[in-house]
């Protein structure tokens, strides 16, 4: 039988108390992968609204759900809600500044979103200072004719002379010679398509706060970047794209998506880490004292690397595996140290047992 909780959308930099009616937003009861058609229909909502939850000066923006693990429903299930989940914060986005929470963050209760609130406050402040009046803008930038710039880089003289010298090969020209011709094409193929990025960055750089550049597509995609820029600096950022599409005339089509949130570079990820990890860590890495700071974690790191890395000690057995668990021992420790730290620990972080019933609950940066 599935739970009721709060499905968490994001954090706005406001303590009133608003509502969002979800109109044509997806029900995430709906979508519940796990449920058939019938319990769907059955299935009473509590309200058709999402809401504030607030703590301090900035509030969680929720709504009444059953609490679903998404981690295994299939991509048409997933696609559902990720739409729900931006039509909600771009209604949002009109009345204030959102930092998103990943997609598919639940809380119990509406305790636990508080203590999402409280556990995150000091990062979420950070990212409000640094984002204010900022939006996020994707450009995707693509080849509109493939075959042709595929012909113009097959027409360059390192590959034309490399087809001309198999030309009169004694045997004819084998499977090996052809992979080493495709290698070469798609070493240009590369090499051109960087060059076009580069000038395309360099040009809307100027005018963003950051960038980040997501996975390519496929081999038409020449672009595929989201710009951080300033909300009054949107009309011009626009004009910038409209000039280099002229500039590439024929040769690339440019599509813009936003004003988005800061999803690629502030998407808040909540945590919830066992004691008997974070303890397990703290013995692996040889740490006794129950308060440690950044630099103890790391100068342990150092020295149990010392005496487990494979390539100071490769005939020793299991010397692998002792040095991955080595390392996953530091990642889940520094983890907790930075983000519990951020909830008030700055003399350094206590690993008690009592005092992690105070971090149970972490918040942590995505992008």
């Amino acid at each position: 039988m599935s739970k009721a909780g709060k499905y968490v959308y994001g954090i706005i930099n406001s303590s009133t108390e608003e509502f969002y009616d979800l109109g044509e937003t997806i029900p995430f009861e709906d979508i519940d992968p796990f449920r058939s058609p019938t319990e769907a229909e059955n299935s009473k909502k509590t309200s058709n609204c999402a809401y504030t939850v607030s703590f301090q000066d900035i509030a969680a923006v929720v709504s009444d759900s059953e609490i679903v693990d998404y981690s295994h429903a299939p991509k048409e299930t997933i696609a559902r809600l990720l739409v729900g989940h931006q039509q909600l914060i771009e209604r949002v986005m009109s009345r204030h500044t959102i930092i998103p929470m990943r997609l598919g963050t639940f809380a119990q209760s509406h305790e636990e979103v508080l203590q999402i609130l409280a556990s995150g406050y000091r990062a979420i402040q950070d990212i409000f200072e640094r984002t204010k009046n900022a939006i996020e803008i994707d450009v995707v930038a693509t080849l509109s004719d493939f075959s042709s710039f595929l012909r113009e880089v097959s027409n360059q003289e390192d590959i034309r002379q490399l087809k001309q010298s198999l030309l009169g090969k004694e045997g004819g020209v084998t499977l090996d010679d052809q992979m080493r011709v495709g290698l070469l094409v798609k070493k240009q193929l590369d090499r051109k398509r960087e060059i076009y990025a580069d000038r395309i960055q360099a040009a809307l750089g100027e005018l963003a706060q950051c960038f980040k550049a997501h996975d390519l597509m496929d081999d038409t995609m020449v672009l595929n970047t989201a710009f951080l820029i300033d909300r009054d600096g949107q009309k011009e950022f626009e004009r910038r794209v409209e000039a280099l599409n002229e500039q590439f005339q024929e040769k690339m089509n440019f599509r813009c998506v936003g004003p988005l949130p800061p999803y690629s570079f502030y998407s808040l990820e909540v945590k919830k880490p066992r004691f008997e990890d974070i303890d397990w860590a703290r013995k692996t890495l040889g740490l006794e004292d129950n308060i440690i700071t950044d630099k103890e974690i790391k100068k342990a790191h150092h020295r149990a690397a010392l005496t487990c890395h494979p390539d100071k000690h490769p005939d020793a057995p299991g010397i692998e595996k002792k040095f991955d668990e080595m390392t996953r021992a530091y990642k889940i420790l520094l983890e907790y140290y930075r983000y519990s730290a951020m909830a008030g620990h700055n003399e350094g972080c206590c690993l008690s047992e009592q005092a992690f019933d105070g971090n149970a609950v972490l918040v942590t940066t995505m992008g």
